[in-house]
């Protein structure tokens, strides 16, 4: 039997800020640009209240919250806060995935520490991570690594959720598919279309529908609800794409507009492609447009290296599609390759 735990972080940007300046403990707080055109990466927990969401424009967060409070981030001390986290985990398990500075899973079946409690592992690795920076975390606890992700999200901020290998069946039975990481809000949708709402419902329609109705997906999705699809902790995370956008003080209202912000984002990729050394694995050239309606579109084309010329056609076809919409934000990006001897670690800072 698996023993999997979920870490995550509770609002880590917001609480680094509050540990670090306690006049922010007790007001709304959010981590963001100045201008009124830029996203919010997160809020603290007073900020949530009045419903205010990471990736919210600062301007919509005003609206929500006036005394909102927006500092911008740090990403060097984040880094340094998330490599003590990290130093944590590895007291416990060598097998450790990180899906950002703030969140990781941990396999910990065959651990010693704590007489081989997952449960009381998890505990401790919260107080240690406390102890090492002064920050909370919320754990969950399963023998499936997709519930203990779940789990971690129910007794948060501050606590910990378990679904013992007996609860297992009736847990998934009951959970709302919404709440299974990758069923997002679209595809909720169509699900629920179905007469799908539970993990009950899934099982009961049985693979065979699941996958005649639902595609590839379902069989996924069946396996996840009836319990077997068990998960694995995948060390090392090899990089698959790279990409630099940039949301505007002031909507870019023609083609020529956009095209002259090119270069520009084209010397950022540059200059993060050769940070990680990649050049020589560029596979696919991508733009991606926001038009003012917050409609999103995007065009890509194989291609073995960055090439202005490619992207600026790639460019006009995407803001032909906006028929004429004012552009709110402009992305280019890069497919990489695999290569199986140089993997590249996934963090928020790439």
């Amino acid at each position: 039997m698996k023993k999997f735990i979920h870490i995550d972080m509770d609002c880590f940007y917001a609480a680094v800020e509050m540990r670090d300046n306690p006049a922010l403990a007790n007001v709304p707080l959010a981590i963001g640009g100045n201008s009124r055109r830029g996203v919010l990466s997160t809020a603290n927990y007073i900020a949530r209240e009045y419903g205010v969401r990471s990736a919210m424009s600062n301007y919509r967060a005003k609206q929500l919250c006036p005394d909102l409070v927006i500092v911008p981030g740090r990403m060097q001390v984040y880094k340094q806060a998330s490599s003590q986290i990290r130093a944590v985990f590895q007291r416990y398990t060598d097998l450790i995935e990180p899906l950002s500075l703030d969140e990781a899973y941990l396999d910990v079946t065959e651990s010693n520490a704590c007489h081989g409690s997952a449960t009381l592992m998890a505990e401790q690795i919260r107080a240690d991570i406390f102890a090492a920076t002064g920050l909370t975390a919320s754990a969950g606890i399963a023998p499936i690594k997709f519930i203990a992700k779940i789990a971690s999200d129910e007794n948060k901020p501050n606590g910990q959720f378990v679904v013992l290998p007996e609860q297992v069946d009736d847990f998934l039975a009951q959970l709302l598919l919404g709440k299974i990481p990758g069923v997002g809000k679209v595809t909720l949708e169509k699900l629920n279309l179905k007469g799908l709402y539970t993990g009950a419902d899934v099982r009961a329609k049985g693979v065979n529908w699941m996958q005649q109705h639902v595609g590839n997906f379902g069989v996924s999705l069946y396996q996840k609800c009836a319990g077997l699809h068990i998960g694995k902790v995948s060390t090392e995370r090899t990089r698959k794409s790279l990409s630099v956008e940039h949301t505007y003080e002031y909507n870019k209202t023609s083609l020529q507009a956009c095209l002259d912000q090119l270069p520009i984002l084209l010397a950022e990729l540059q200059r993060r492609l050769t940070k990680q050394q990649l050049e020589q694995r560029i596979n696919k050239l991508s733009v991606k447009v926001k038009f003012a309606n917050f409609v999103v579109t995007s065009a890509d084309q194989t291609c073995h290296r960055l090439d202005e010329t490619i992207l600026a056609e790639l460019l006009s076809k995407a803001y032909q599609r906006g028929l004429q919409q004012p552009v709110r934000l402009l992305g280019v990006g890069v497919g990489v390759k695999n290569e199986p001897q140089q993997h590249v670690q996934l963090s928020i800072l790439d």
